[in-house]
């Protein structure tokens, strides 16, 4: 109630702070001239008409003297020895002065002492109110300060959620909240924890009123459409959104102000996620040894989280970078150890897939039930760059471990692979191509040799975050304040949370019957330039273009880059069938008949072998239907060796950032 009332008293203008004080030591007068005279006659006393003169004569005389004195002139929060000593000044003054007038008046009823008396409760009541003052305002006024130089948020959504993120935040030193905002009328006007709740159109003007820099969304059940529709709202307005996380997360306590993250592109792009169908989602992985090649990769380490989430006998990790293999083999035995769960459950393996040895002396060990294949070269200029090795660890090492696989028993095996093996202009989508073709010929012919791995691919376009995303990219160029990259204006993209991918991937996985191709539905295409313009967005910041050439980041583009495409397919053919997961649909894929693409790929070995990248390109224009290259070799060893001085030929306009 006290720090209600001082609320509006620091908030008055300085003049109006004065003439307050003025008022309140002109009452503290009059006041001490009754109560000397009582103390004088020792009981309490009506006052006479003299007696009220002598009343008047006390503001009269008290109030200039102390103007002069300098008493309006101190901030009585800060008073302190300089200012008593002023009060001791001017107090003795003005008893001088009052008890001079009043022996000179001699007026009856009015007490000679009352000179001495008066002044000395005075100085008691007018030192007493600026200590008062001090104490009461100065704590008060320093946090109310703090505050106002914390970030100032509104939080969207004023219910449960909402009100308990508003008392974390009021107790917490990081940022101060405003407002709510809310889409229910009924509340609009309505002050809920002393915060008052405004329309959602309001907040432009809200954002200029009251200098707002944060928006907090404590709408946890919110769908991705209804975040994109609060977000179009910001437009223009320069604010940093956070968010709480979903629902789920927070069901087992209270909203803290550490729950708060950054409103990432992740929650804006694609659809709202399906829960995975139980059956479909432990099918291979309960009770099972399963198998993880490029576990240390961007898909590879997520498939790794969910399979332990599913309570494999065992999980095998194979990859050949020593530190991504190391760096998810620590993470998921400290999650182990969390849970009090053995850590011998997750093996790691050093082994490249294209070792036949390694990888055969590997699953002839464990003898896996279940296999995902995530082991790959995907970023598609370095591929074009180096097109052999794209070829032979994304073709060869995968025809290597899915044929030791069938030799060790292994029952499923599934590939993972990309939306650009359809219709490739790049080396990468064409050997993820012809990997597929190597599996659905593999699943076609092989059991007739008495070998049984149901063998299935799972084609998907990019995931948010994975190493050769946009997105982390973007994120950095804005963090470093440097212009954001863009190869066209028009380019588009497919994209995918890798959670869900890798949920997916394994309910795709437990459907397979053998030869299987796995596309899952991605939602709507993405163009770049709007994604790089939302990420700038939801920092705070504005692009820099035509129409806002004062604006924070530009975008500057750079021209495609060899074997890049400005869309993305996810079916050659155009007959998808429906599977019993409503996001995962099969595709109906020709392919070459083992006997004929063994040869094939023999000869495509001894082309790799001699670094004829001529002849690459044109036996994947044969075996890779639709495979359409944009642009000229530009693989660096093959350039290199053209060149008689030896020299690299410089690709100009051309970077390997994605």
């Amino acid at each position: 109630m006290i720090n209600r009332l001082a609320k509006p008293l620091l908030g008055l203008p300085r003049p109006a702070k004065r003439l307050l004080a003025l008022t309140v030591d002109a009452l503290l007068c009059v006041l001490t001239v009754w109560l000397a005279m009582c103390l004088r006659y020792e009981s309490w006393v009506l006052i006479s008409r003299n007696q009220m003169l002598a009343m008047a004569l006390s503001p009269i005389l008290a109030l200039p003297v102390f103007v002069v004195a300098g008493f309006y002139r101190a901030i009585y929060r800060y008073t302190g020895l300089n200012a008593m000593m002023a009060l001791v000044r001017g107090v003795g003054a003005y008893g001088v002065l009052y008890a001079t007038l009043l022996l000179t008046l001699a007026m009856p009823g009015v007490p000679r002492t009352l000179g001495i008396l008066q002044p000395l409760l005075l100085f008691l009541f007018v030192g007493g109110s600026r200590t008062l003052a001090r104490f009461w305002l100065s704590g008060l006024y320093i946090s109310r300060l703090e505050r106002i130089a914390l970030p100032q948020a509104l939080i969207y959504g004023a219910g449960s959620a909402g009100r308990q993120l508003a008392r974390a935040m009021t107790s917490s030193r990081d940022m101060h909240p405003i407002g709510f905002l809310d889409d229910d009328s009924s509340l609009h006007g309505q002050v809920i924890n002393g915060l008052k709740v405004f329309s959602p159109l309001q907040l432009p003007a809200l954002v200029k009123q009251l200098k707002v820099t944060h928006l907090m969304l404590a709408v946890p059940s919110a769908t991705r459409a209804r975040r994109n529709a609060i977000l179009d709202l910001t437009r223009n307005s320069r604010l940093s959104v956070r968010t709480l996380p979903a629902l789920m997360d927070l069901a087992h306590g209270r909203v803290q102000v550490t729950d708060l993250r950054e409103l990432d592109i992740h929650d804006l792009l694609g659809r709202d996620t399906v829960p995975p169908q139980e059956s479909l989602f432990v099918a291979n992985i309960r009770n099972k040894v399963v198998l993880v090649t490029g576990a240390g990769g961007s898909i590879g380490s997520e498939l790794c989280r969910q399979v332990l989430t599913l309570d494999p006998t065992l999980l095998l990790m194979v990859d050949q970078s020593e530190f991504a293999l190391y760096d998810i083999h620590q993470e998921l035995t400290g999650l182990l150890r969390e849970q009090n769960k053995p850590v011998l459950r997750v093996v790691p393996l050093l082994a490249s897939v294209r070792d036949k040895e390694r990888m055969s002396l590997i699953l002839q060990a464990w003898q896996p039930n279940t296999l995902y294949h995530a082991a790959a070269y995907k970023h598609v200029p370095m591929v074009e760059h180096n097109p052999a090795q794209g070829v032979d660890n994304n073709v060869f090492g995968t025809l290597t471990t899915a044929m030791a696989a069938a030799e060790a028993g292994v029952e499923n095996f599934v590939l993972i692979s990309t939306d650009k093996a359809v219709r490739p202009t790049n080396i990468m989508g064409a050997s993820k191509r012809l990997a597929e073709m190597v599996l659905q010929a593999l699943a076609r012919d092989l059991p007739a040799q008495g070998l049984t791995t149901r063998f299935a691919m799972v084609r998907f376009g990019n995931v948010l975050g994975s190493s050769g995303s946009v997105v982390p990219l973007f994120r950095k160029q804005i963090k470093e304040g440097r212009p954001i990259t863009l190869t066209h204006a028009n380019i588009t993209r497919y994209f995918m949370t890798i959670p869900e991918a890798a949920q997916l991937v394994i309910q795709a996985g437990a459907m397979a019957s053998g030869g299987d191709v796995f596309v899952l539905d991605m939602g709507e295409p993405v163009r770049i330039k709007d994604l790089a313009r939302r990420m700038v967005e939801l920092s705070g910041l504005t692009v820099c273009d035509e129409s806002n050439p004062d604006g924070d980041v530009p975008i500057e583009i750079t021209g495609l880059r060899p074997g890049e495409k400005l869309y993305e397919e996810l079916l050659i053919g155009d007959s998808p069938l429906p599977t019993q997961h409503p996001r995962i649909m099969k595709a109906q894929d020709e392919f070459i008949r083992w006997p004929e693409l063994q040869l094939r790929l023999s000869e495509l070995k001894q082309i790799l072998q001699a670094n004829d990248i001529a002849a690459l390109r044109a036996l994947l224009l044969e075996l890779v239907s639709g495979y359409q290259p944009n642009g000229k070799v530009v693989d660096w060893t093959h350039l290199a060796s053209e060149s008689r001085a030896g020299h690299y030929k410089v690709v100009s306009n051309y970077s390997l950032q994605d």
